[in-house]
């Protein structure tokens, strides 16, 4: 971006600019200084209480503890973006004037570096991951510096770094070694170590859990093998053979994230499909209530936390039981009172079960609606699950797509009235919500009911229409109709009773029983790509996991030639994943002694997700040199610790991206508790409290062809926008590379220096609000900036203006104090625009009160330096210096409000005749109502209204308003 004359600060004409103005070329002088001596005297070193970074604790020891930090950012080769640094330079702002305030602040920023992208473009190039990855992240942390952030840079680092992600395969052996008792802290349930569950079943004290032994036999009757199956079975990190999102053409496993609705990969746009794979899980959902529970204790936005409750999706309701064959289908249902009106069932088509009962040819009679087209049950159903394979999770659940699916042939018996009700599978049916069946109600569920409309099946009312009803499935609030047999009648009931009374029978019959389930699914952990964190696990001769100990840690990645999985032909949905290190054959195998002799082991060729990482590195920001321990606890509990008996502990302020709203989160508050119930730390929650900060707009322009043009290369004429000469067309959307309307924050900081775009982006709003980018406005907020350079310098002498000689007059201690309350407010609120035109009002008063060159009262013009200091903190610097101080404005402290100047010597009070405002008048504070009718009649204007007219009564109320009654 050029710049002007006056923006480099030279004059070649010699008629214009002051030769000590503020103007961006001293900006950049100055800014450059002062962050080459933060960080020559460690300015923001953060001292903890104990430790290798405890140094100069003594001088913070009696201050508060603030811990203050970002969503860490992805170091692409793009750099940041202008929408990045609001959210960076909003806890920027907050870590300054809380340390101003008085608070040991820690503010410290790391990168999250693992991940697809540096892998894909390993791929293709051949360079190394670490190679792009650590050259973004330098680039990024020069960013950030230029910035002016207080980060402090001994706690920085990378997710990828062998010290950090040693400790986060240590968190993931802690998960492997442990299991989840339902039963412990009164029902709560929690983690406890894998070893005493094993004592437990030894002792004979407990039983596996359901689902768990395979055999059926008693504990005591295993065989070792046996007794491992059962126990893994228990473990909270566990493999399991679960539906994945497998795309051939990429070779890898990919989250639901990364899959568009029309079932391709974000990445590449290639087909996805649904197939079971053996894979490692979180078992997450054990946590499901205790999360849904703690967010009552968090201090985030009521909107945030409606989005975690609807991803746990907590329903309860009753499992039910329809028999088929020898087989049994399990069904959830919120509402079992409506069982009477089932007339079909559906099966997931990745269902368990739909092998086993498919039949072997269609009964005479079959409605060829059923069949999709196939000569037998069993061709049927491989095409539609290949079909449906190809569809992605949100697509299958759109409520308006057309409802498909194909029958098995066989039936299952309804156990409230003994009809036998076909057996479908149907895409709309997912694994992942209640047991991956449902029972066919469409007389009140709006999918089921057109499901039956497009297979010609009966529809059966349960719950009486209201009057004027005119079809379709009635999903209202009734009494029961068509709800009896010979045990039990539902007929004439609400609900809610029905429910309760349905059921009571249906677990007296042994054909179900109440329980919850939940809408969240443990985490799929597993993915089959190079770049990403080894699993710290072998497998023995019998294929059964083992874990790495600790004193082998960390599993380091081998060094590969070739860092792409093994690719297929898109559309080889039979294809199974070859990840690239199983071609490192000379680390796969490996002879390691685990306590009984050295045997050979083969290594997990899967690596972990990127999100690992993220789960935990706000405990590694606490001392991220510690090669004993994941974290001191003695620091975690300085910093996170709870502040009193039922407080939850965790990052005192956590600001970040709305799109990490749900997963993220999680994930991290799953890791969390873990970590919490085996001891290793102190708090029950990662983040005390979270703030979203909003996103930024630009103008973004289009050509013919709807494709994006470079923004800042379109040329407005009369109204109309050219790009290259040819017409293209303007919207307006989040900034970023994609809509290619990014402008950098290098652009701005070379244009205008950086504290200018750190005052512009502060100042257009809330930090949780979002907001538009306007480049021409940027300079606004430099001459605001000029302005306060002149309050304290004088721009043709470089003179210091500030005077001990000076006595501030009251009106304008007034301004001051009134400023100091009001950007207080907006600093420790985060609206950091309202302390931004407080100091505005404030530096306008002082020019209007002392002009351009003289004195200015000193402590007046020290604390609007101070005010603005965590806003525009190499100017304050500057400023400061100049004004004869040593130290860092960075530890002095906040200017104090003095309440007194906050109460107005006089007001102004409303006169009003006939309830109609007439006039204003200024009277003292204390007036009493006599003196404000006094002042009242005494306004030319109101005499006027008063003369010669009845004055019937006269109503004054001190200190708001005075009205003449007149007849």
């Amino acid at each position: 971006m050029s710049q002007t004359a006056s923006q480099t600060g030279a004059d070649p004409t010699g008629d214009g600019v002051p030769p000590h103005r503020y103007t961006p070329a001293l900006a950049q002088r100055i800014e450059l200084s002062w962050q080459d001596r933060w960080k020559a005297e460690g300015t923001f070193h953060t001292p903890n209480p104990t430790g290798r970074l405890s140094a100069g604790f003594e001088r913070v020891a009696d201050r508060p503890k603030y811990f203050v930090m970002d969503m860490f950012p992805y170091p692409s080769g793009a750099g940041l973006h202008v929408g990045h640094p609001l959210g960076y330079l909003g806890t920027d702002v907050t870590s300054r004037f809380r340390r101003m305030d008085g608070d040991n602040v820690l503010h410290p920023m790391g990168y999250d570096a693992f991940g697809l992208p540096a892998e894909q473009y390993a791929v293709q190039t051949g360079q190394h991951p670490r190679i792009t990855t650590e050259a973004n992240i330098a680039a990024i942390r020069a960013q950030l510096r230029r910035l002016g952030v207080d980060h402090d840079d001994r706690r920085s680092f990378a997710t990828i770094d062998p010290g950090y992600y040693k400790w986060t395969q240590w968190i993931f052996l802690q998960i492997f070694g442990s299991w989840f008792d339902e039963t412990a802290d009164g029902g709560k349930g929690r983690a406890r170590p894998i070893d005493e569950l094993v004592a437990e079943l030894d002792a004979g004290t407990r039983e596996p859990a359901p689902g768990t032994n395979p055999s059926g036999r008693p504990w005591a009757e295993l065989a070792e093998a046996e007794k491992g199956t059962v126990v893994d079975a228990h473990r909270l990190a566990y493999l399991h053979e679960a539906p994945v999102n497998w795309c051939p053409g990429l070779g890898t496993v990919l989250s639901n994230e990364e899959v568009t609705p029309d079932g391709r990969s974000e990445r590449g746009n290639f087909p996805v499909f649904r197939r079971p794979l053996k894979q490692w899980m979180m078992r997450i959902t054990a946590y499901a209530d205790r999360l849904l529970a703690d967010l009552d204790r968090l201090d985030w936005s009521d909107s945030l936390k409606l989005m975690q409750r609807n991803w746990i999706g907590r329903s309860t309701g009753a499992r039910v039981r329809f028999a088929a064959g020898e087989e049994s289908i399990e069904v959830f249902t919120t509402r079992p009172d409506t069982i009477f009106g089932t007339t079909y069932m559906v099966l997931a088509p990745e269902h368990p079960l739909v092998a086993t009962l498919t039949a072997d040819a269609w009964p005479d009679g079959t409605d060829p609606r059923w069949t999709g087209g196939a000569a037998t049950p069993a061709e049927a159903v491989r095409t539609y699950q290949r079909q449906a394979s190809r569809r992605s999770e949100l697509d299958r659940q759109d409520a308006g797509r057309e409802k498909t699916g194909v029958w098995l042939g066989v039936t299952a018996v309804n156990p409230v009235n003994g009809r036998e009700l076909p057996v479908f599978i149907a895409d709309y049916v997912l694994t992942g919500y209640g047991t991956g069946a449902v029972m066919g109600v469409p007389g009140e569920d709006p999918r089921d009911w057109d499901f039956a409309a497009a297979f010609g099946l009966p529809v059966v009312r349960t719950v009486q229409p209201t009057e004027g009803f005119e079809g379709g499935a009635f999903t209202g609030t009734g009494p029961m109709i068509n709800s009896a047999n010979d045990e039990i009648s539902l007929d004439g009931l609400d609900k809610a009773t029905a429910i309760a009374r349905i059921t009571e029978w249906l677990v007296g019959k042994g054909a179900g029983e109440a329980t919850t389930t939940y809408k969240l699914r443990d985490w799929l952990f597993s993915r089959q790509r190079y770049w990403g964190e080894p699993f710290p696990i072998v497998y023995d001769e019998d294929d059964r996991p083992v874990a790495v100990p600790t004193s082998m840690l960390p599993v380091l990645l081998p060094e590969v030639d070739d860092y792409s999985p093994k690719t297929f032909a898109d559309d080889d949905a039979d294809s199974a994943p070859e990840p690239p290190l199983s071609r490192a054959t000379d680390w796969t195998t490996v002879e390691l002694d685990l306590g009984d002799g050295p045997k050979k082991y083969r290594r997990e060729t899967n690596t972990m997700p990127n999100w690992a990482g993220s789960c935990w590195y706000y405990l590694r920001y606490l001392d991220p040199g510690d090669d004993e321990r994941m974290v001191d606890p003695e620091l975690e509990r300085y910093w996170m610790g709870p502040r009193e008996p039922g407080d939850v502990g965790g990052v005192d302020l956590y600001v970040g991206g709305v799109e990490h709203a749900v997963l993220h989160l999680l994930y991290a508050r799953f890791w969390h508790k873990v970590l919490h119930d085996l001891g290793h730390v102190s708090s029950e929650e990662p983040f005390r409290r979270l703030v979203n900060q909003g996103y930024i707009s630009a103008y973004a322009y289009t050509d013919e062809r709807g494709f994006y043009v470079p923004a800042a290369d379109v040329e407005e004429k009369d109204g109309r926008f050219f790009y290259e000469g040819n017409p293209v067309n303007r919207e307006y959307g989040k900034i970023g590379k994609s809509l290619k309307n990014m402008v950098t924050p290098d652009e701005m900081i070379g244009a205008y220096g950086a504290d200018t775009f750190r005052v512009y982006e502060m100042s257009t709003g809330p930090l949780e609000q979002s907001r538009p980018w306007e480049t021409k406005a940027v300079v606004g907020s430099q001459r605001l900036l000029q302005r306060i350079w002149r309050v304290v310098v004088d721009e043709e002498t470089g003179a210091v203006r500030a005077s001990d000689d000076v006595a501030p007059d009251d009106g304008t201690q007034r301004a001051l104090h009134r400023a100091l309350a009001g950007v207080r407010d907006g600093y420790t609120t985060l609206r950091f625009n309202i302390a931004i035109a407080r100091i505005t009002e404030l530096t306008n008063h002082l020019t209007s009160a002392f002009g351009s060159s003289s004195p200015v009262p000193r402590p007046v013009a020290e604390a609007l330096v101070l005010m603005v200091a965590p806003l525009a903190p190499h100017l304050a610097e500057e400023l400061w210096s100049r004004l004869g101080h040593e130290e860092s404005s960075a530890w002095t402290p906040f200017p104090e409000v003095q309440e007194r100047w906050l109460v107005e010597d006089t007001v102004r009070v409303a006169v009003q005749v006939n309830g109609k405002v007439r006039a204003q008048v200024t009277v003292p504070a204390d007036a009493d109502a006599a003196a404000l009718e006094a002042a009242a009649r005494a306004d030319e204007k109101i005499a006027g209204y008063l003369d010669g007219a009845t004055i019937r009564r006269v109503v004054a109320v001190p200190g708001r308003l005075v009205n003449f009654v007149l007849g």
